[in-house]
């Protein structure tokens, strides 16, 4: 069993190692979207499920010899595509499908070698049980899955903080390179004998029938949906980063490891009453849903309370697992399962819903599966009364859920004059009613963020709010001073287009946003643009790529304000970014750069930057003002010359020095999100 057990161990964490390397390579592609890991997840489920079938139709069609030339052709050839590092052909270029595109250049860089890597565990457990009749595989299940546990924790807090991106590339690739010699090896000594040639189990044992095979589906498929849903419930607000992407799926991880390494982990009357509170805790904290709830709770109520779901769905799907004669069969279930969930998530719910719909259905659905599951089982309680009790509440949050979806919901959605959604999250435009300190206003959100408003009133529309006040570092860098010539200003993030009310007329402004729907709102809803007396024109795609095709010396000033639910997305901080700014600025250009945030101290990044790049750089804090629209906000403004911030303007009560700098440079091969949370 050694060699088969570190074998599995190996792939598994090669498996999800792999995963947080190739989505952190390609994030700054696609603007560092929150939705790039949910359709990574989604990849790599379908491939998954796709080296399940591989390895379900191996067993059952091939003989052992014909297993093993098929197997090491295939293992010769994954060696082909190394190292697996994504080339910069496949940099995004305009318009485009985002999710389409990540998909064909992950299945370019890495679908093969993730193929078989899906394989093997079910492939040499499968040849245990032919090898030992008498013994159980599934304890190596929770072996594979803690290799791929330890990958997972390791990668936030070792990989990531000490190896540059690209090394992490080449360091995997040789893992890889462990992995087929040793696959390899054990393909070959199996490849014939009686012992190989044995059948899986008892040949009299009966197939599962279509409704168990559903069942299975059913609850691995729950599972999986929770797992993306809450994952983009939490990026979407804090920042779309491997650190939050990796929490929620090591404790998946975890689930499978306690539930299929022993039936004593998982025990009914534990664990359900813990999943009936787990489930009305989220529930309570997701309406309203424009409650912006603090990191030290949104992190563990989603991510203990889908931990305790996930238990529960895998112990029921590892109490109604089949004999290992059918094991494949289980497992290609299980993946068929988790693929759906990744696909309901990341291709369905985006196109089904205006808004972020799928964490209260999954948890709905949960609810009656589990019902469902338990009626045609043993009670999971001893006699009638705990029987009922636990139906009782079963009911009562399927209730509670009915009420909150059809009732409550659509009451808190009908505030919102617009919603929609898309790859880059669900957009919403809501109109506020006066109040005494203010008047009537329009607002623009991103999840749970406000991304600019204006008010109604026509003698109004042009008078900056928000983040963007004249006291703001923004509103300082776009003053209009009498002294100035017409400027050429660029602007990273449109929202509803608020900066545009600095301009006069004969400047130039330019919108650099990458999502379509921004751009419809911003055109249509309010009036920013449209009564912008400068020439403006917006370029469409991520930032930092649309930049690189601009001529150097064409800003006098550039704001970058590209906000991906509160966070700014890492690959516009980075040495290379701040560099690229200052090669579209002019000598004397100012650039300006959003950093409010509840949970990062992203000021600390742009200290490092400034430092090492000899870039001098301030931080401009200003406060409130409820009568204004005003909200507090921080700008780092940096500038080539040190001599720009010795001017006038920047003399500011509101300027303060910046704060202490990060202990490592941010580049694109490198960034540690655990140092600069709050």
């Amino acid at each position: 069993m050694l060699l088969p057990g570190i074998t599995i161990f190996l792939s598994a964490f090669l498996l999800f190692l792999i995963q947080p390397i190739l989505a952190r390579m390609i994030l700054p592609w696609f603007g560092g979207s929150a939705a790039v890991w949910t359709t990574c997840l989604m990849f790599f489920q379908l491939t998954l499920l796709a080296g399940y079938a591989y390895a379900h139709a191996s067993i059952r069609f091939l003989r052992p010899r014909t297993q093993t030339i098929v197997h090491l052709a295939l293992l010769a050839l994954s060696l082909a595509l190394l190292p697996v590092i994504p080339a910069a052909s496949w940099k995004p270029a305009g318009v485009f499908n985002p999710a389409l595109r990540i998909v064909e250049l992950l299945t370019a860089t890495a679908a093969i070698p993730y193929l078989l890597l899906s394989t093997t565990s079910p492939l040499l457990q499968a040849w245990f049980a032919r090898r030992h009749s008498g013994a159980s595989p599934y304890r190596l299940y929770a072996l594979s899955n803690a290799g791929s546990l330890l990958a997972l924790l390791s990668y936030p807090s070792l990989i990531e903080p000490s190896l540059f991106l690209r090394i992490q590339g080449y360091v995997w690739s040789a893992g890889y390179v462990v992995f087929v010699c040793l696959t390899g090896w054990i393909a070959w000594v199996s490849r014939e004998g009686t012992a190989a040639t044995a059948p899986i189990g008892d040949v009299h044992v009966d197939a599962p029938t279509a409704g168990r095979r559903l069942v299975w589906v059913a609850l691995a498929f729950c599972p999986s949906l929770l797992l993306l849903a809450v994952t983009s419930h939490m990026t979407q607000n804090v920042s779309p980063v491997p650190l939050l992407w990796v929490i929620p799926l090591a404790l998946y991880l975890v689930s499978f490891i306690l539930t299929f390494d022993s039936p004593r982990w998982y025990g009914r009357r534990v664990w359900l009453p813990l999943f009936v509170f787990a489930v009305a805790v989220m529930l309570a904290f997701l309406f309203p849903q424009d409650r912006n709830a603090g990191l030290r709770f949104v992190i563990p109520v989603f991510t203990l309370g889908f931990f305790i779901c996930a238990v529960v769905c895998h112990g029921e799907l590892y109490r109604l697992r089949p004999p290992s004669k059918w094991l494949t069969s289980f497992y290609l279930s299980i993946s068929i399962g988790g693929a759906l969930g990744g696909l309901f998530v990341g291709v369905a719910a985006p196109y089904l819903f205006h808004d972020y719909l799928e964490l209260p259905i999954g948890l709905l659905i949960t609810v009656l599966l589990l019902a469902a599951v338990l009626h045609h089982d043993v009670p999971s309680l001893p006699g009638p009364v705990a029987r009922y009790l636990e139906y009782a509440l079963l009911t009562a949050l399927t209730g509670g859920f009915v009420y909150l979806l059809a009732w409550e919901y659509p009451h808190w959605a009908s505030q919102y004059k617009l919603m929609t959604r898309n790859f880059y999250g669900a957009v919403r435009v809501m109109d506020i009613a006066e109040t005494d300190e203010t008047e009537p206003m329009r607002r623009l959100q991103h999840g749970t963020i406000d991304h600019g408003s204006e008010f109604l009133n026509p003698r109004f529309h042009r008078k900056p709010t928000t983040y963007y006040g004249p006291a703001s570092g923004a509103g300082i860098a776009l003053a209009d001073r009498a002294s100035q010539p017409a400027r050429t200003v660029g602007i990273v993030g449109l929202g509803a287009g608020t900066l545009a009310a600095y301009a006069r007329p004969g400047d130039t402004y330019r919108f650099y946003e990458i999502n379509p729907e921004v751009v419809k709102i911003a055109e249509s809803d309010f009036y920013f643009l449209r009564e912008c007396p400068a020439k403006w024109d917006i370029v469409l795609g991520d930032a930092r790529l649309s930049l690189e095709k601009e001529p150097p010396g064409m800003f006098d000033v550039l704001a970058i304000d590209a906000f991906s639910g509160d966070a700014i997305p890492i690959h516009l901080l980075t040495a290379e970014a701040i560099q690229q700014d200052f090669r579209n600025l002019k000598r004397d250009g100012i650039l300006a750069i959003h950093v409010s945030n509840k949970f990062l101290r992203l000021g600390s990044v742009l200290a490092r930057a400034g430092a090492d790049l000899h870039k001098p750089a301030m931080l401009i804090s200003n406060s409130d003002n409820d009568d204004a629209g005003i909200y507090g906000s921080d700008w780092v403004i940096m500038a080539a010359d040190p001599h720009v911030l010795e001017r006038p303007e920047w003399q500011v009560p509101q300027r303060t020095a910046m704060p202490a700098p990060t202990p490592t440079l941010w580049t694109d091969d490198y960034s540690n999100l655990l140092r600069i949370i709050k």
